[in-house]
Protein backbone atom coordinates (compact mmCIF):
# COMPACT_ATOMS: atom_id res chain seq x y z
CA UNK A 1 0.00 0.00 0.00
CA UNK A 2 1.64 3.12 -1.37
CA UNK A 3 1.67 5.81 1.87
CA UNK A 4 1.04 9.58 1.85
CA UNK A 5 1.13 12.29 4.03
CA UNK A 6 -1.45 14.52 5.05
CA UNK A 7 -0.99 18.69 6.40
CA UNK A 8 -3.53 21.11 7.91
CA UNK A 9 -3.51 24.20 7.49
CA UNK A 10 -4.56 26.52 10.22
CA UNK A 11 -5.29 23.59 12.91
CA UNK A 12 -4.98 24.09 16.61
CA UNK A 13 -3.76 27.71 16.19
CA UNK A 14 -5.80 30.01 19.02
CA UNK A 15 -9.08 28.62 20.10
CA UNK A 16 -11.01 28.12 16.08
CA UNK A 17 -10.36 24.36 14.40
CA UNK A 18 -9.42 22.36 16.83
CA UNK A 19 -8.33 18.70 15.51
CA UNK A 20 -7.31 16.48 18.26
CA UNK A 21 -4.63 14.59 16.64
CA UNK A 22 -6.08 10.94 18.41
CA UNK A 23 -9.33 12.12 16.49
CA UNK A 24 -7.40 13.13 13.76
CA UNK A 25 -5.73 9.85 13.55
CA UNK A 26 -9.48 8.04 14.34
CA UNK A 27 -11.05 9.74 11.13
CA UNK A 28 -7.90 8.70 9.02
CA UNK A 29 -8.82 5.20 10.18
CA UNK A 30 -12.11 5.35 9.87
CA UNK A 31 -11.58 6.23 5.89
CA UNK A 32 -9.70 3.10 5.43
CA UNK A 33 -6.24 4.30 5.51
CA UNK A 34 -3.53 2.38 7.88
CA UNK A 35 -0.54 2.43 9.81
CA UNK A 36 -1.77 6.22 10.62
CA UNK A 37 1.41 7.83 12.75
CA UNK A 38 0.18 11.96 13.61
CA UNK A 39 3.36 14.21 14.04
CA UNK A 40 3.19 17.35 16.64
CA UNK A 41 0.02 18.67 16.83
CA UNK A 42 -0.23 20.83 13.92
CA UNK A 43 -2.35 18.54 11.91
CA UNK A 44 0.16 16.47 10.14
CA UNK A 45 -0.47 12.64 9.50
CA UNK A 46 1.43 9.88 7.57
CA UNK A 47 -0.74 7.31 6.75
CA UNK A 48 -1.03 4.28 3.96
CA UNK A 49 -3.88 3.96 1.30
CA UNK A 50 -5.27 0.77 -0.60
CA UNK A 51 -5.87 3.60 -3.42
CA UNK A 52 -6.70 6.98 -4.44
CA UNK A 53 -4.98 10.05 -5.90
CA UNK A 54 -3.57 12.44 -3.38
CA UNK A 55 -6.24 15.25 -4.70
CA UNK A 56 -9.32 12.47 -4.12
CA UNK A 57 -7.58 11.77 -0.40
CA UNK A 58 -7.16 15.33 0.59
CA UNK A 59 -10.87 16.00 -0.61
CA UNK A 60 -12.18 12.72 1.03
CA UNK A 61 -10.31 14.40 4.38
CA UNK A 62 -11.34 17.55 4.08
CA UNK A 63 -15.11 16.30 3.13
CA UNK A 64 -14.62 14.35 6.64
CA UNK A 65 -13.14 17.23 8.86
CA UNK A 66 -16.53 18.84 8.17
CA UNK A 67 -18.97 16.47 8.95
CA UNK A 68 -17.39 14.63 11.75
CA UNK A 69 -15.52 17.69 13.50
CA UNK A 70 -17.92 20.96 11.57
CA UNK A 71 -13.93 22.25 10.73
CA UNK A 72 -13.41 23.74 7.53
CA UNK A 73 -9.93 23.65 6.24
CA UNK A 74 -7.56 23.46 3.41
CA UNK A 75 -6.13 19.34 3.21
CA UNK A 76 -3.37 19.00 1.15
CA UNK A 77 -1.61 15.07 0.46
CA UNK A 78 1.16 14.27 -0.53
CA UNK A 79 2.19 10.62 -1.85
CA UNK A 80 5.52 9.58 -0.27
CA UNK A 81 7.55 9.47 -3.43
CA UNK A 82 5.98 13.30 -4.27
CA UNK A 83 7.46 14.15 -0.57
CA UNK A 84 10.80 12.55 -1.29
CA UNK A 85 11.37 15.01 -4.44
CA UNK A 86 10.07 17.85 -2.24
CA UNK A 87 12.63 17.16 0.27
CA UNK A 88 15.17 16.13 -2.93
CA UNK A 89 14.61 19.20 -4.88
CA UNK A 90 15.41 22.03 -1.91
CA UNK A 91 18.28 23.66 -3.24
CA UNK A 92 18.48 25.56 -0.10
CA UNK A 93 21.16 24.54 2.74
CA UNK A 94 20.61 25.54 6.35
CA UNK A 95 22.35 24.52 8.90
CA UNK A 96 20.34 22.16 11.10
CA UNK A 97 19.97 25.08 13.91
CA UNK A 98 18.29 27.14 11.19
CA UNK A 99 15.90 24.04 9.52
CA UNK A 100 13.07 25.97 11.79
CA UNK A 101 13.51 29.10 9.67
CA UNK A 102 13.27 27.16 6.67
CA UNK A 103 10.03 26.85 5.04
CA UNK A 104 8.22 24.01 2.68
CA UNK A 105 5.12 26.12 1.32
CA UNK A 106 3.32 22.51 0.05
CA UNK A 107 0.24 22.77 -2.66
CA UNK A 108 -1.83 20.52 -3.66
CA UNK A 109 -1.74 21.40 -7.69
CA UNK A 110 1.62 22.53 -8.43
CA UNK A 111 0.07 24.52 -11.21
CA UNK A 112 -0.41 26.89 -8.41
CA UNK A 113 3.04 27.38 -7.29
CA UNK A 114 3.70 30.10 -10.00
CA UNK A 115 1.21 32.40 -7.78
CA UNK A 116 3.77 32.36 -4.83
CA UNK A 117 6.42 34.33 -7.60
CA UNK A 118 5.04 37.26 -6.27
CA UNK A 119 6.96 37.27 -3.04
CA UNK A 120 10.31 37.45 -4.94
CA UNK A 121 10.24 40.83 -4.68
CA UNK A 122 9.94 40.90 -0.88
CA UNK A 123 13.04 38.85 -0.39
CA UNK A 124 15.78 40.83 2.08
CA UNK A 125 19.17 39.51 1.72
CA UNK A 126 20.40 37.12 3.83
CA UNK A 127 16.51 35.38 3.04
CA UNK A 128 16.52 33.14 -0.13
CA UNK A 129 13.11 31.77 -2.17
CA UNK A 130 13.46 29.00 -5.02
CA UNK A 131 10.03 27.53 -6.33
CA UNK A 132 10.38 23.82 -7.12
CA UNK A 133 8.08 21.26 -8.89
CA UNK A 134 6.10 20.36 -6.05
CA UNK A 135 7.16 22.97 -3.13
CA UNK A 136 8.58 26.58 -2.68
CA UNK A 137 10.88 27.06 -0.01
CA UNK A 138 11.67 30.30 1.75
CA UNK A 139 14.21 30.47 3.95
CA UNK A 140 14.60 33.16 6.63
CA UNK A 141 17.48 33.56 8.18
CA UNK A 142 16.79 36.51 10.50
CA UNK A 143 13.62 34.78 11.83
CA UNK A 144 10.04 34.10 9.99
CA UNK A 145 8.66 36.67 12.08
CA UNK A 146 10.71 39.74 10.25
CA UNK A 147 10.74 38.32 7.57
CA UNK A 148 8.17 40.61 4.99
CA UNK A 149 8.17 37.18 2.68
CA UNK A 150 7.69 35.00 5.29
CA UNK A 151 4.64 37.12 6.36
CA UNK A 152 3.14 37.09 2.99
CA UNK A 153 3.72 33.18 2.82
CA UNK A 154 1.94 32.80 5.96
CA UNK A 155 -0.87 35.13 5.45
CA UNK A 156 -3.30 36.17 2.15
CA UNK A 157 -0.33 35.23 -0.78
CA UNK A 158 -0.22 31.66 0.75
CA UNK A 159 -3.86 30.66 1.24
CA UNK A 160 -3.89 28.07 -1.25
CA UNK A 161 -0.56 26.70 0.45
CA UNK A 162 0.03 24.93 4.03
CA UNK A 163 3.81 25.50 5.36
CA UNK A 164 6.30 23.68 7.48
CA UNK A 165 9.67 23.62 8.59
CA UNK A 166 12.46 21.82 7.71
CA UNK A 167 12.96 19.78 10.69
CA UNK A 168 9.22 18.75 10.54
CA UNK A 169 9.24 18.38 6.69
CA UNK A 170 11.97 15.64 7.26
CA UNK A 171 10.40 14.02 10.31
CA UNK A 172 7.45 13.52 7.89
CA UNK A 173 9.69 12.19 4.78
CA UNK A 174 11.49 9.74 7.53
CA UNK A 175 7.95 8.64 9.13
CA UNK A 176 6.42 8.20 5.28
CA UNK A 177 9.26 6.12 4.44
CA UNK A 178 8.87 3.56 7.04
CA UNK A 179 5.77 4.28 9.02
Amino acid sequence: MPGFIALLRGVNVGKANRVPMATFRKLLEDLGHRDVVTLLNSGNAVFRAARGTPAKLAADISSALLQQLKVQVPVIVKSARELSTIVDECSIEAPEAEHSRLLVAFVQDPASLSALGSIKPLIAAPERFVIGSQAAYLHCANGILQSKAGAALLGKLGRATTTRNWATTLKLHTLAADP
